[in-house]
This record gives structure tokens, sequence and C-alpha cells, in this order.
């Protein structure tokens, strides 16, 4: 399994109906590569301050991922963000984003890694995807994943990372927005226009659809999860199972794809039930394995 994944390490202060939780271990990286780890190693590419906890890294390692390629800023502050939820979980109020060292971050892609086969853009500046994919040498499989904010103020950037990319992750909103088509059908075949050959669709507690060339096209509810305990990071472990998946069988088939796309609604599902990382930690692979097989016979005739 050769697979990367460059995003942001954060600390998350989060505010719900019921709890709440200061300077969680979150980040768009974090929670892909901890969603991606049961399926086998991951390479994590990130920047961190000096304030970044020696047990959280013992953590990501523990895990099997390599940190190789996270960068600790001497003097540095690690990138913070503060949310609070209302009671529906679809409508989030951001009370603080503080950048810190992610400001002048300048992906440095080890040379062990040059090679990887599977990389994962996380959300983040569409020019510093840039800069980390331009050093990786030859990609099998390439997705990237973005948000509204970079879409009105990079969208020159983001474009251009489309046109490199095999797959895009975006959720209604954003297809729309990128393509200026109310009706998301027609939004999304404008987006694979834009150069990927699939894209995800993600739609919350309502599931996630898959559209490609090809005709190619999956609709998947969401796992039913008993108690949300904390929906941060859902969007990015999805893409963890997703990737993960795909680049421990080493296939992009277009079976496979919608077979990645139930693991990647499971490992969101396990992220929702705890806050930060917590509940995708205490899971195994068996557990992986047996909501899957409960999401399949729920989705089969």
């Amino acid at each position: 399994m050769s697979l990367l994944v460059v995003g942001t390490i954060a600390f998350d202060s989060v505010e719900t109906p019921y709890d709440r939780r200061e300077q969680t271990l979150g980040g768009s990286a974090t929670h892909f590569a901890h969603a991606a780890a049961h399926f086998g190693p991951v390479r994590l590419l990130g920047i961190v301050g000096e304030d970044f906890p020696d047990e959280h890294m013992t953590g990501f390692k523990q895990r099997a991922i390599d940190c190789a390629g996270v960068e600790i800023a001497k003097g540095g502050k690690t990138f913070a963000w503060g949310g609070r939820y209302e009671a529906d979980w679809n409508t989030r109020h951001t009370l603080f984003t503080d950048l810190n060292v992610l400001e002048k971050f300048v992906p440095k892609v080890p040379v062990e890694h040059k090679a990887t086969e599977y990389v994962f853009l996380a959300n983040g500046t569409p020019s510093v995807q840039m800069q980390a994919l331009e050093q990786i040498e030859k990609p099998r499989l390439v997705v990237a994943d973005t948000m509204n904010l970079w879409i009105d103020i990079a969208k020159g950037d983001l474009l251009e990372v489309l046109k490199k990319v095999d797959g895009v992750v975006l959720n209604d909103e954003e297809a729309r927005m990128l393509t200026d088509e109310p009706n998301l059908i027609r939004a999304a075949r404008k987006v694979l226009e834009l150069g990927p050959s699939f894209i995800i669709l993600k739609k919350g507690e309502h599931g996630a659809f898959l559209i490609g060339q090809d005709d190619l096209h999956f609709a998947l509810p969401a796992y039913p999860v008993g108690e949300v305990v904390d929906p941060t990071g859902a969007g990015d472990s999805f893409a963890g199972g997703f990737m993960g998946y795909l680049s421990s069988v080493k296939n992009t088939q277009p079976h496979t794809l919608r077979r990645a796309m139930l693991y990647g609604t499971v490992t969101a599902s396990f992220c929702v039930e705890g806050f930060g990382v917590d509940s995708q930690v205490s899971r195994s692979r068996s557990d992986v394995e047996s909501r899957y097989n409960e999401l399949a016979s729920i989705c089969t005739l």
C-alpha cells in the first residue's frame, strides 16, 4: 500500500448542544490518515508547531501513519480551529481560525515518498496542493478535496489542480458554486469537463453520489448512526476509507470505486461517534468489515 495525504494537522475546539471539547487532535489530513490506516500504512504530509504534543506523534506512529513528511516549525504554533454545531448538526458556526504555522506552509515531500502511487490532496490552499502534487513522480490515482472559500478566492489555482487530478470530492453547494449550475447532476457533469474522471458529491446525513465518465453513477445512503457526537472530520474520514481501500487493493475499476464508497461511508460513521479521532482509533479492521457488511445488506434488494 502506497498512500500519501497532504493537508492540515490541527487543534480543534468543538461545541455541540450536548458537550464540548478543547484542543482535540483534528485537521483534514489527521482525520483522513486515521480512517485510511484501517487498510494499511499511510504517509502524512503537513506542518505543526513546537506546541504539538509528543503523544500525538506517538499515536500517529502506533497507527502506522508515517510522519516523515510532518514539519515541526521552530517557535511556531499549530493550526487551530473552533466551531459550534446547532442541534440539527447541519448548521456549523466557525468561532475562530488561527492559521499559525499553516500560513507560510510550503510542502516538502520526503525523497522516499516521491514514488507514492495513491495521493489525496485534502482540503487546503490550491497552490499548496499543486506544490505537493508536482513533487510526486508517477501517481496512479490522485483525488482532491476543496471548499467554497477556495472556489471564491482562488478559483484559478483550483482549476489548475482539477486538470491534474483523477477525482474530486465536493458537497452539493461547492459543486453548484464551482460551475454556476443549480442542477446538481448537471453541475457534476460540468466538473468532469474540468479534468477529473469522477466526482464524489457529499450529502452529509443523506449519503453520497459517485458520478464519473462512461455513465458511472452510484448513490449511497449514510450509515444510520444511533448517536452523533461530533461530525467534524466526517468528510475527511470518508475520503480516508475510500482511498485507503483503493490503495490496498490497487484497483480503480468502477465496481471497486463503488465498494470504496461503502468503506468510506463506514469510516465516516465511526468518526461522528466521538470527538476528534477518539472513536476511529477505538475501532478495528473487523469492526470496519462488520459495518461494511451491514451497510451492504441495507443497500441490497
